[in-house]
């Protein structure tokens, strides 16, 4: 599982890009998303996720909102 934050979101097409703990940049779809709706989420919000090799690079998949301790 990865932490990171996200970066970037694309509203109207659906889609972001979180920024890896690790310095890399990863692409997410709305589908990819548990427990939260795409609407709900802003820029810098700490996330978890798993990556899966896509067709551009790397995918975002089982993206969750971190819980705010």
């Amino acid at each position: 599982m990865h932490t990171g934050k996200i970066k970037k979101l694309v509203r109207e097409r659906g889609f972001g890009f979180i920024s890896d703990t690790d310095g890399s940049e990863v692409f997410f779809h709305k589908s990819s998303l548990l427990e939260a709706q795409f609407d709900s989420l802003n820029e810098n919000q700490e996330v978890e996720f798993e990556t899966r090799k896509g067709p551009k690079g790397p995918s975002a998949v089982s993206v969750r909102v971190k819980a705010q301790q």
